[in-house]
């Protein structure tokens, strides 16, 4: 696969229509050529510890952070007419289809491909299949995880290498 939009969501609490921050990178011709990271007044509007103990974000970083569909407005067109790729895309795919909900937009039903699903079916190697560690057996040296763009890049390098 050589165009794709990798996009990665964090979660403010066990809903999945929470996302607090997005990251999108696109690849055309298998070079990342844009990329975009937002965050997100989630929706329902408040953090448990655990979802704030992964990514250390918290009400103070997204009481004055845009509402999911303004976001949307400017990643749409980046995506336009790419299949979609995530590191367990039944997490970011579930998130993308609640928050549509939660705000009544209309889901497009995009095409989304799952590096974790590949990542277990060529890498049978490996202690786990966690992004860190399967970002890294592909050669990317992965900073700030579950920061969402930096989770975006690795699940890019990866889609790149094993897609």
């Amino acid at each position: 696969m050589k165009d794709f939009a990798a996009i990665d969501f964090e979660t403010a609490n066990g809903e999945r229509s929470s996302v607090c921050s997005v990251g999108v990178v696109i690849v055309r011709d298998g070079e990342i050529v844009d990329s975009f990271y937002s965050l997100i007044q989630p929706e329902p509007n408040y953090y448990n510890y655990w979802c704030s103990r992964v990514h250390g974000l918290c009400c103070a970083d997204t009481d004055d952070a845009p509402v999911f569909p303004r976001v949307w407005d400017k990643i749409e067109p980046m995506i336009e007419g790419l299949p979609l790729v995530a590191h367990n895309k039944t997490f970011d795919e579930g998130c993308l289809r609640a928050v549509f909900h939660t705000y009544g937009m209309d889901y497009p039903d995009y095409e989304f491909h799952d590096t974790l699903r590949a990542a277990r079916r060529l890498l049978k190697n490996l202690p786990n299949h966690q992004l860190h560690t399967v970002a890294a057996a592909c050669g990317f040296d992965m900073k700030n995880h579950h920061h969402a763009l930096a989770d975006a890049e690795a699940c890019a390098w990866i889609a790149r290498e094993l897609l």
